[in-house]
């Protein structure tokens, strides 16, 4: 499996990776970047999917510059290309599934996190991800997964372990499945061409594989935990120790975002087409996650078992420096 950090050779994929935000040109270094007005433009690592809709509505709606916060939002393919990135001070702050950020305190790395980011709908076959499969697939259930090949974002995440556990709660034995890396929006093609027997996916990739005729057979984000906290903003101990006030400002601003997303769903679906790849007719098939302010401890704990099942740490994690 790949390592976190392969060198911080991630970084160079982060500096070609898209501009999804506004920038003001700054470099967004030190206590970032000072534009006109006394603004601060932070550049946050983001991953194209219906998960970071609240910062694009939040900056929007003008959340973050009420509080002097001028986001600048660029895209990788998953939270462990963005973690080198933090760590390294390309990016101030950073969204990352839950597991990559364990992986990477468990190798000690300074990050800690600021504000939740998403979580599971609570909903078992009605969440915003799934373990999907094509049209006409003799896979029926999570069992039949043994021994096939899966599509995950990045390899050693929450995608990874969440499937584990939905194979073996259906009866299975997750040992021989091989993981595929690829981006989320490369996924239903992959799907509908047999490239990969199965994606572990989540919207708006998940209506496109629907919207193909393809079907799910495990929710696997609830497996792990009906409230799971599936990812998190972060950022680096060094930015944190330096600019303690500007992360309480982020951190304010974004529980503003996510609430407002979690009670705004028609604002959430028109956001997303500004950075995704989504047909307009699919906007309303789209399952939404739920944006709760506070990360769930009891769901993490869960997901640092797991990790450590499926061999993801040498040691254990301490949620205690990582969590909020």
């Amino acid at each position: 499996m790949r390592r976190l950090l392969i060198g911080l050779a991630a970084g160079t994929f982060l500096v070609a990776a898209t501009s999804c935000g506004s920038s003001d040109g700054s470099d967004g270094s030190g206590d970032g970047g000072k534009a006109s007005g006394g603004t601060t433009t932070v550049k946050v690592g983001v991953i194209p999917i219906i998960d970071v809709a609240p910062l694009y509505l939040g900056q929007k709606k003008g959340f973050y510059a009420e509080r002097g916060i001028k986001l600048s939002l660029t895209a990788a393919q998953g939270g462990a290309a963005i973690v080198p990135g933090v760590v390294s001070g390309q990016f101030q702050f950073g969204f990352s599934n839950t597991t990559s950020l364990l992986v990477a305190q468990s190798k000690d790395l300074p990050i800690e996190a600021v504000v939740n980011g998403v979580a599971s709908t609570g909903k078992e076959g009605a969440d915003f991800a799934a373990i999907a499969v094509r049209k006409g697939s003799p896979l029926k259930s999570a069992k039949d997964l043994e021994g096939k090949k899966v599509a995950v974002n990045t390899l050693s995440n929450i995608c990874d372990t969440s499937v584990n556990e939905s194979v073996r709660k259906d009866g299975g034995d997750p040992s021989g499945l091989k993981f595929v890396e690829m981006p989320f929006d490369l996924m239903p093609a992959a799907v509908a061409k047999g490239q990969v027997d199965a994606a572990c996916v989540v919207e708006p990739a998940l209506a496109t594989i629907k919207a193909a005729g393809g079907t799910t057979i495990a929710s696997n984000f609830y497996d792990v935990s009906p409230d799971l906290t599936v990812a998190m903003y972060f950022t680096s101990r060094e930015y944190a120790g330096k600019n303690p006030e500007l992360v309480k400002k982020f951190r304010e601003a974004t529980a503003e975002s996510l609430e407002y997303a979690d009670s705004h769903p028609d604002e959430v679906r028109e956001i997303i087409t500004t950075y995704t790849k989504i047909p307009a007719t699919l906007l309303e098939k789209l399952v939404l996650p739920r944006w709760p302010a506070e990360p769930d401890r009891a769901s993490i704990e869960r997901l640092a078992e797991l990790g450590q099942q499926d061999g993801l740490f040498k040691k254990a994690p301490d949620l205690d420096k990582l969590l909020p």
